[in-house]
């Protein structure tokens, strides 16, 4: 097995998790030099029959939510699957999953069990809601999270459109990214004491006060000071603003960013003699209107002379990008964040560069996103099986084992 460098090196994941929350967790600890060893059914994630590719298993999303990562195939329903788990946590320190605690239970795969298995892991746990309120059983989705904690109303109130959703899967990446940090804490902890424990990270009560902490506003008071709702946020004059030939950013938000923006736009006067520029509480409470005028002020001039003027202005401002523009970013190609690699089942891919730098540990890219069952072996005999047991695993359909990789006709290499 190939060697770390990461500040996680040495440490190993059992990651039973799927689709995107898990995943996006497991794959920050994998990025920073944990060896992750993904546990797969024999129908594989399901994020590796989105898109293009997924015929084969290996679409964009799983490629893009799972390098650093070896797959086993398990069926954790069979007695075989669910030994060879064990197995795996006697010597893991962390054990992930994505799925109901019932679901678990039923599996026979509960903390209780594994604890006396292996009393130093970490078993931690990403699903809907608290196990302690009447939500505890109910599934979860980011859509069904997003629409819980008022997401949608939030869109509504700052579009004046109907309640939709974020185009992103904003609570399943955000509850894993809170869930990796959790993780890294629980690991330090058990540095200091030498136990493992159960660690919960429901969905639901992470992403409220990822919400509320914006929105509970006036009723963070009692009585209520006011109504729910940051006025900032919720304008549907917050927005990129249209110029002559495109689109452009920019945050006017300080007390010397108005100033200066009443200068640049020949209207000075108006800081000291309009009361709705007096402070930022003033400015908050009439922001739709600021924003306003901001928005017909930028419709004058070009894209690139408001770059030029703002920055000299000292006031934060930046080109509104596409998808696609985003790919050719100046600052981007600096550093390499984008960059082309040879997978060896899909042939040429684009990759993201893991986005913390480390100048003791760097974390690197040692592993690309696996082939379904492509480490099953390998990790069975670091287990301890015999080569007859694990022909015995595969005969029965416990396990399975992907067939070799052949590279891609036409595929291009580095």
């Amino acid at each position: 097995m190939e060697t770390s460098t990461g500040a996680l090196a040495g440490v190993r994941v059992v990651d039973i998790t799927a689709v995107f929350m898990g995943p996006s967790a497991t794959q920050m600890l994998g990025d920073l030099g944990a060896d992750v060893i993904k546990v797969e059914p024999p129908a594989g994630d399901s994020t590796r029959g989105i898109g293009p590719c997924g015929e084969d298993k290996m679409g964009p999303l799983f490629l893009g939510l799972n390098r650093n990562k070896r797959s086993i195939v398990l069926d954790l329903k069979s007695p075989q699957g669910r030994a060879a788990l064990l197995r795996l946590v006697e010597d893991a320190d962390v054990l992930a999953y994505n799925v109901r605690p019932q679901a678990m239970q039923r599996l026979g795969l509960d903390y209780e069990t594994l604890a006396q298995i292996n009393p130093r892991l970490l078993y931690v746990g990403m699903f809907g809601f608290s196990q302690r309120g009447r939500y505890a059983a109910h599934a979860a989705f980011d859509d069904l999270i997003q629409a819980a904690t008022g997401l949608p109303q939030a869109v509504a109130l700052g579009t004046g459109d109907m309640p939709r959703y974020l185009p992103l899967t904003i609570a399943d990446r955000s509850v894993g990214l809170y869930a990796f940090g959790v993780i890294c804490a629980a690991l330090y902890a058990r540095e200091r004491t030498g136990r493992g424990q159960r660690v919960d990270v429901p969905m639901f009560e992470t992403m409220v006060p990822y919400v509320m902490g914006d929105h509970l506003y006036g009723e963070t008071f009692v009585p209520a000071r006011g109504g729910f709702g940051y006025p900032r946020l919720l304008s549907p004059e917050r927005r990129p603003y249209r110029t002559l030939d495109g689109h452009v950013c920019c945050l006017i938000y300080h007390d010397h960013h108005w100033r200066a923006f009443l200068k640049v736009i020949g209207k000075p006067g108006l800081y000291d003699s309009d009361p709705r520029f007096a402070d930022i509480t003033t400015r908050t409470a009439h922001i739709t209107e600021l924003y306003g005028m901001v928005s017909d002020e930028l419709a004058k001039r070009s894209t690139q002379e408001w770059q030029e003027l703002l920055k000299e202005a000292d006031i934060p401002v930046f080109p509104m990008h596409t998808f696609a523009s985003l790919l050719d970013d100046p600052h981007l190609q600096d550093i390499g964040f984008f960059h082309e690699d040879d997978h060896p089942a899909v042939g040429r891919i684009r990759a993201m560069a893991v986005p913390s730098e480390w100048h003791g540990t760097p974390p690197a890219q040692r592993r690309h996103a696996p082939s379904l069952g492509e480490h099953s072996r390998e990790v069975l005999r670091e287990a301890g099986y015999s080569e007859a047991e694990i022909d015995g695993l595969m005969a029965c359909g416990a396990s399975r084992q992907a067939p070799p990789v052949s590279t891609p006709s036409g595929a291009n290499h580095a």
